[in-house]
């Protein structure tokens, strides 16, 4: 028997981080894109499509725990499944 998985709803807020409250690990279990500005992200952190922003790496600048410091970049954010 063929199990299908369907994968559940994006959410409106959703981070890669694990230890973040946003992040759900069912939806990391598919393949998911961002658009921002219908251009495709490869790079999010993090995103709201509600209020329109997602975070990305701001370069090779580090913070003082050793991870990427994020700019937040506005728009229109549309998130899907691949």
């Amino acid at each position: 028997m063929t199990e299908d998985k369907t994968p559940p709803p994006l959410p409106d807020h959703l981070s890669v981080d694990p230890r973040s409250p946003h992040h759900v690990a069912a939806v990391f279990e598919h393949e998911i894109g961002i658009r921002l500005n219908e251009k495709e992200r490869h790079d999010v952190e993090e995103y709201c499509i509600s209020e329109g922003w997602v975070k990305v790496p701001a370069g090779r600048a580090l913070d003082r725990k050793g991870k990427p410091m994020m700019i937040k970049l506005k728009g229109k954010v549309e998130a899907f499944y691949k």
